[in-house]
């Protein structure tokens, strides 16, 4: 199964750059250079995985991550940021950030932190799946 990724940041070479280094590894990348770009991609297709940049022009990290979840709350996001505060990783954990990363981080760190949130969506989508199957089997009577 091949991971679909969103890349946001508004520093284009860095997502140019990372993406290309992802997309090496097999995953399938989409990029967004503001909040807004990415809403409407979110809405458009659904991400396993979201890399975030907190500081951008307009809307935020943390505004994009809020609308993000109301979007997709199974999307899991990894919020990335040079300029970090302890406030700003609690507000975004608190919010449903799946994890934190500053950067520059190195690759495999954020691949590592791709697969495990993508195997935690699996695992959440799977169990939806079962709950859906066992619903409709007791209405059914079986």
């Amino acid at each position: 199964m091949i991971i679909k990724v969103l890349l946001v940041d508004d520093e284009k070479d860095f997502v140019e750059t990372l993406a290309q280094r992802l997309e090496v590894r097999d995953f399938d990348v989409k990029t967004a250079f503001d909040g807004d770009q990415a809403l409407g991609l979110v809405r458009e297709f659904d991400f396993d995985v979201i890399i975030l940049d907190v500081l951008m022009p307009g809307k935020d990290g943390i505004q994009t991550l809020k609308e993000i979840k109301d979007l997709r709350p199974l999307a899991h996001v990894i919020m990335l940021t040079g300029n970090a505060t302890v406030d700003t990783a609690i507000e975004g954990m608190k919010l449903g950030a799946y994890d934190y990363l500053m950067k520059p981080t190195e690759t495999e760190i954020l691949v590592e932190k791709i697969m495990s949130a993508h195997k935690i969506k699996a695992e959440h989508e799977e169990r939806i799946r079962q709950a859906e199957i066992k619903g409709l089997l007791k209405r059914r009577g079986w």
